[in-house]
Order: structure tokens, then sequence, then C-alpha cells
């Protein structure tokens, strides 16, 4: 028997089993293609979206990049000084250069330079051979007016008694009267021009006028003086006080006032303080050097001093009032001047013309323009306007003024 024949074949199926399994795989394919296409969107979205924040991306950072950014600094407080230290010019109190008032020879000098002298010393002696002459001319010639008053005195005395016995006219009386004035007013002119030249006689005795130091001679024995010439005899000076003299500019002249104290120094004297006190300012600033002539007293009784001498002063109770200073490289050099870039609060850039004052180096003192809460650009570009906008990436601490 064949092995064939022994199995059983199957069944054939029927049209009514075939038709769900035709479903399925219908709905399957649809399925399948759903989630193709859903997949299929999705990344179209996902890139559109990608592409979209990329783009916004680009034009936030072409914006970004549009605007520069810069670091600012604020303006610090610089140091003030302590004191006030100027160059002074050291006086005598009394500083006399003294002359001749009569003509003639030198006979004697009796002191020389460095000599203490008293008010009223005799310093030296001139002979006036020619003054001496006038002056006996003018007492002869005041005895001989004297001599004709006293006869035209007489003389109108005895016309007066005889006018009241009718001796004589009126007219005599009244020439005699005329003459005795004319003689009188004649006397007066003689002795006054005689106590003139005697008064010119007494110069022939140079003295001191004032108590003080022979500072200079210029005159030796048998030497022509002339009276009212440009030459000086000696030079006396007081020196138990000696005047100084500052000028102080004119920042810091408001400060010092009359009898404020300072302090004199001396190079000849290291370590060693001189007191002085201001006596008195000249009130007004000089337009020639806009400083304020300042004039000190300094006690000297011991002589440790020597006018002319170079000193300081300083003063101790002027303080200057601390200023702004800025970093030397955030200034603009223009046609209107320096200037710096400022960044206000909504970012935008203001030029601001300054007022500089003392270089220190790396910073400089700004009088006028800023102030301390501006945030002032580092090394700005020299293209920078006003109301251009600005990025703040930081801050920087600037250093503060010597």
């Amino acid at each position: 028997m064949d092995m064939a024949d022994s199995i059983p074949a199957k069944p054939a199926a029927s049209p009514a089993a075939n038709e769900p399994r035709g479903k399925l795989s219908r709905m399957a394919a649809l399925l399948a293609l759903f989630a193709i296409t859903a997949l299929v969107v999705a990344g179209v979205v996902t890139g559109l979206v990608s592409r979209q924040r990329e783009r916004a991306a680009l034009v936030n950072e072409t914006a970004e990049l549009a605007v520069p950014t810069v670091t600012v600094v604020s303006p610090a407080p610089g140091k003030a000084a302590a004191t006030l230290l100027l160059p002074a010019e050291v006086k005598p109190w009394i500083d006399a250069p003294i002359y001749a008032r009569a003509s003639g020879y030198v006979k004697r000098w009796l002191v020389d330079i460095g000599a203490p002298v008293k008010a009223g010393e005799l310093l030296a002696e001139i002979e006036t051979p020619e003054l001496d002459q006038q002056v006996d001319q003018a007492r002869h010639e005041l005895a001989q007016a004297e001599a004709a008053l006293a006869l035209a005195k007489s003389t109108a005395e005895r016309y007066t008694l005889l006018l009241k016995t009718a001796s004589v006219s009126e007219q005599d009386a009244d020439e005699k009267q005329s003459d005795f004035a004319l003689k009188t007013a004649s006397a007066a002119a003689d002795r006054a021009n005689l106590r003139r030249l005697e008064n010119l006689q007494a110069f022939a005795r140079v003295t001191a006028p004032f108590a003080g130091t022979i500072t200079a001679r210029n005159i030796d024995v048998g030497e022509l003086v002339a009276a009212g010439n440009a030459k000086e005899l000696f030079r006396l000076s007081q020196t138990d006080k000696l005047r100084v003299y500052v000028s102080v500019p004119q920042t810091d002249a408001f400060s010092v006032r009359a009898d404020q104290p300072a302090e004199m120094l001396i190079p000849e004297f290291p370590g060693r303080v001189f007191a002085a006190k201001v006596v008195s300012t000249a009130s007004a600033i000089s337009a020639d050097s806009r400083t304020l002539l300042t004039q000190l007293e300094v006690d000297n009784s011991r002589n440790d001093l020597l006018p002319g001498c170079f000193a300081q002063v300083r003063f101790t109770a002027a303080q200057r009032e601390a200023s702004l200073v800025l970093p030397a490289n955030t200034l603009l050099f223009r046609a209107e001047g320096p200037q710096v870039g400022v960044v206000k609060s909504d970012g935008t850039v203001e030029l601001r013309t300054v007022k500089l004052g003392r270089d220190f180096g790396q910073t400089i003192e700004i009088l006028a323009g800023v102030s301390a809460t501006d945030k002032v650009i580092l090394n700005p570009s020299d293209s920078l306007l006003n109301g251009m906008s600005m990025r703040v990436a930081g801050s920087a601490k600037p250093e503060k003024g010597r």
C-alpha cells in the first residue's frame, strides 16, 4: 500500500474562513502607513522647529554682535594732599636803603656790614663846605633883614604918633606901615631859608632811622656823594622778625586766611620746623600767574635765619578736597577738548567734556565733567559717538590718585 495513500488530505478552506484574515492584513498595512506618515510629519515638524530656532538664534547673535561690548570704570576719589607745600621768599621785616641828603665828601664811616645799630646811631659823616658857606650867608642875610625890620618898625611907630598930631599925612603913615609889613615878611623868609639850610647841614651826619643790622656799605672815605642821586650809602635791615611771601595757586587760595598757622622749612636745617603765621593776603588773584600773594610772619629773635634765603611754607590747616581720578586710557582728545564716554542707564553713550587736573601717570585728576556714579568706558574707540548703544561687560577698579 502506498504511503501517500495512507496520509489523509487536508480539507479545503472555505471562503468564509479567509475573509477575516484579509481584513487584518489591510488594517496592519494601514497602521503601518499611518505610523510612517506620522514619523515623516514629526520629522518635518521637528526640522522646521529646529531650523526656526537656529534662525532666531542667528538673528539674536547677529543683533548681539552688532552692539559693541565695553568695559567701564567709575571715577574714584583721589588722595587729598594732607598739607600744601609751596616755595617762599624770605625778606627782612623792615629793609631800607639809606641815601645822602647833603652833597659833599665822605669824612668817615663808622659801621660796616653785619654791624647791629640802634635808632639814631651815627653811621657816617660828610664834609659839606659849600653847604656851610650857604648857611653862613643865610645867617648874615637874616641879620640884615632883622636890622631892616627893626628900623621899619620904629619908623612905622613914629609915623603913627605924628599922624595923631597931623604932622604927617596919612599917605606917608600908610607907606611906613606897608614897609614894616614888607620887612617882616622878608625877615621871615630869610629865617625859613636859614632853617632849611641848617636842616640840610644836619644831614651831613648820616644816622640810622631804626634799629637793625647793616647789610650793605657802598661808600668809602673821600668819596663824593650828591644829594638825591641813586647811589645808596648803606642798607639797613630789621631781622628780628621776617616777612615771608608765598604765591598760593588759585585752586588753594580760598583756603588761606589771616592768622592761619603755617610751618616754614629751610633745606639747610633738615628736620627743623619754624613756626609761621599768615599776616595778610593781597585779597586779589594775580592775572599774570593766577596766584594769591600771601604774607607770613616768622620770629627770628635768635637770628637763626638769614633774609633772602630759599624756604618752603607748609599750610597745615589748608586741606585740599579730594577730587576724582580716572585711568588715563579713558580719555579722548578731540577738537572740543578732552572727553570721556559715559554709558547711561539705557545703554547709550554720552560724550562729556572734562576738565583735567594733575597727571599721576596711570591716572589723571578730573576736576569737572563726571561724578563718582558714572560708568566711563575704558579704551574708547576713536569712532565713539553720542547715542551709540553699548553693552557693559564688566567694571574695572580704578587706582586712586597719589
